[in-house]
């Protein structure tokens, strides 16, 4: 596959063989990235039982940690976050969280005008125990591979 690959160590490892985005031409595609922290794999939010089952989580502190990811992500690859022209959103809780989670996309992209095309989507689960995931397509400006 033609395409220069794109890994950082801003941003968490993925959890299977996959890099970090993938640049073909002027299109930059990143792979689902979530909230867990690059340094730590810690996810922010999360509040465990004693034996490491999920208690409860905080969607919105999840949301901004899964921006700043991805926004590691675009810088890595050259890329801004201006250049953002789809997400697909997954959520597992779509009832309970997607109020608070568009707040939080209100706060990153106050204008709808030059707002990024967005696809929320409610899912029963992801590889780890996070509460939501991005999948990203930007638009590098005059970018070629």
């Amino acid at each position: 596959m033609d395409g220069h690959v794109v890994r950082t160590d801003a941003a968490p490892k993925p959890v299977g063989a996959y890099p970090h985005a993938r640049r073909v031409g002027g299109l930059l595609f990143l792979s689902g990235i979530g909230p867990r922290d690059p340094a730590s794999d810690d996810i922010p939010g999360n509040d465990y039982f004693a034996d490491g089952r999920v208690r409860g989580y905080d969607i919105a502190e999840q949301a901004r940690a899964v921006f700043a990811n991805v926004r590691a992500v675009l810088e890595a690859s050259g890329a801004r976050w201006e250049d953002l022209a789809d997400v697909t959103v997954y959520l597992t809780d779509m009832a309970r969280d997607f109020k608070a989670y568009n707040a939080v996309w209100a706060e990153h992209f106050p204008d709808p005008a030059t707002a990024p095309c967005r696809t929320t989507l409610g899912i029963t689960a992801l590889p780890t125990p996070i509460a939501i995931e991005l999948k990203c397509i930007a638009v590098i400006q005059g970018g070629s591979s």
